[in-house]
């Protein structure tokens, strides 16, 4: 890891430098569960793990503090796992490259895996420090927190001791989050009934790339453009014009991220092979016009490719591009008492095209549990003349700010002293474990914290430097007075 900054907060980037080369995507945590055991170990410390997997690390209070009270700092062990289509990157066994510039570090052509990487080492920091003023601490380390906060959701009510909890995986320094909206999955699968290729029929490939993506629950209002819309979008000109054809459709990745790829191999009469041509360069003019505000590195490609001996039947290619069409993507609905809040969303977040049926994801949010479900309905409505079998996914709690909560009020005195400004307070549309963690243990006191995290979830994903710095700074104040 090559710097051309000054980073102070030295022993949390060694930290997080290790953790970098420690492959840990959702559901594959064992590397980087059996290095915090045996970080643990060689520190003295006692580590304890749960059936879920996750993982506990106790530390004694400093000998300055004669308190009996115990502060649990929170994050996640796991790491979204997206690269750009041409990276050779295996998430499996290849470390992050990391790369810095200016005040911000981020991954070569991967995320970086700040979110929460830096939060756990903070954690780690903190368990190593030999002089630093602070109550019992109980660092816990969640499991599978990206794919539907399952490691939280399955965690031993009986774990911890501590009557405080600080989560640091918000991603904005100087904000203190108190809330966030639930979530949940709603998955489609639909059987593919296929047949023979028409006669004299051309076969062609259409690929969307190089949008921005990012997380389904921050970014979902920040007007970035879905692959998997865009495409289908495409797909709908064409429909109405010629015999079109679904031999594949695939596109995106994970639940939780807006999808920046999307990819299609079609099949129309070769009468009209110029036609795919002529309709791509109009329909490239608009998308490029709609969101040239965002959307800077759009890319969309068509190659021919050869003949496929089977295609989707005509009925469900266009009774899915239909659905697809009228599937709804983004803002439902704003808060009604913070209009810079959104209350209820949804994400067409993959579609993949598997042997005998083709599998779409989806996720909802909603600080609203009505409306949250309801959404979800909607979604699944639209699969319907599919002959679809939808399956309910994941669904965790939102978290219900507090704002006479003790641990708001410290974080925000401390801000105010270390940095002569104050903090922002906010709830997110977007899942954290606290409303998870609130519900096995209902009397802790939370709040949120972190660094500067930008384009989470997607491959420009970064942290700033300085930002890093400052919550580590408030994390030493917090300790010594909280």
């Amino acid at each position: 890891m090559q710097n051309n900054t000054t980073i102070t907060a030295t022993s949390v980037w060694q930290y997080f430098s290790q953790i970098t080369n420690i492959p840990r995507p959702s559901k594959k945590e064992a590397q980087i569960r059996a290095f915090l055991l045996d970080f643990a170990k060689k520190q003295g410390l006692d580590a304890i793990t749960d059936n879920a997997g996750n993982v506990l690390i106790r530390k004694p209070a400093s000998a300055d503090r004669k308190t009996t009270n115990t502060l649990i700092l929170q994050s996640h062990m796991d790491m979204v796992c997206e690269k750009n289509n041409d990276s050779i990157h295996n998430f499996d066994t290849d470390p992050i490259q990391t790369q810095i510039s200016g005040d911000w570090m981020q991954a070569k052509d991967t995320t970086l895996g700040a979110d929460n990487g830096i939060g756990m080492a903070m954690q780690l920091a903190v368990l190593a420090d030999k002089e630093m003023s602070h109550p019992n601490l109980e660092c816990l380390f969640t499991c599978d927190e990206e794919t539907g906060l399952y490691g939280a959701s399955n965690l031993d009510p009986t774990m911890l001791r501590g009557e405080t909890l600080l989560n640091l995986d918000t991603e904005e320094e100087g904000e203190f989050c108190i809330g966030c909206a639930g979530g949940m999955d709603t998955l489609i699968t639909i059987p593919k009934i296929k047949q023979a290729t028409p006669e004299n029929f051309f076969f062609f490939t259409v690929a969307v790339s190089g949008l921005l993506g990012g997380h389904s629950g921050e970014d979902i209002n920040k007007h970035r453009a879905n692959s998997i819309k865009i495409l289908t979008h495409y797909l709908h000109i064409l429909q109405t014009k010629t015999d079109l054809y679904i031999a594949e459709i695939n596109g995106g990745n994970l639940r939780n991220a807006i999808p920046r790829e999307a990819q299609a191999i079609l099949a129309v009469p070769y009468k009209d092979k110029e036609l795919v041509r002529v309709e791509i360069n109009h329909f490239i003019a608009e998308v490029e016009n709609e969101y040239q505000a965002t959307e800077k590195q759009f890319r969309f490609d068509l190659e021919s490719t050869d003949i496929k001996p089977f295609v989707l039947s005509k009925e469900l290619s266009n009774n899915l591009i239909q659905s697809l069409l009228a599937c709804p993507h983004g803002v439902s609905e704003m808060h009604p008492e913070n209009s810079n809040l959104v209350l209820t969303s949804t994400n067409l977040a993959a579609i993949h095209s598997l042997d005998e049926t083709i599998f779409i994801e989806t996720s909802q949010r909603s600080a609203n549990e009505k409306k949250k479900k309801a959404i979800a309905e909607t979604v699944a409505a639209n699969f319907k003349a599919c002959q679809a079998q939808i399956e309910k996914g994941k669904d965790y709690p939102g978290w219900e700010p507090n704002m006479q909560s003790p641990i708001l009020k410290s974080c925000i005195d401390t801000y105010q002293k270390l940095f002569d400004k104050a903090a922002i307070v906010k709830t997110i549309h977007a899942g954290l474990e606290c409303g998870v963690i609130a519900q096995k243990y209902p009397l802790l006191d939370m709040i949120s914290i972190g660094p500067t995290i930008t384009g989470a979830h997607s491959p420009s994903e970064k942290v700033q430097i300085s930002s890093v710095e400052k919550c580590w700074q408030l994390l030493i104040q917090l300790l010594k007075t909280v």
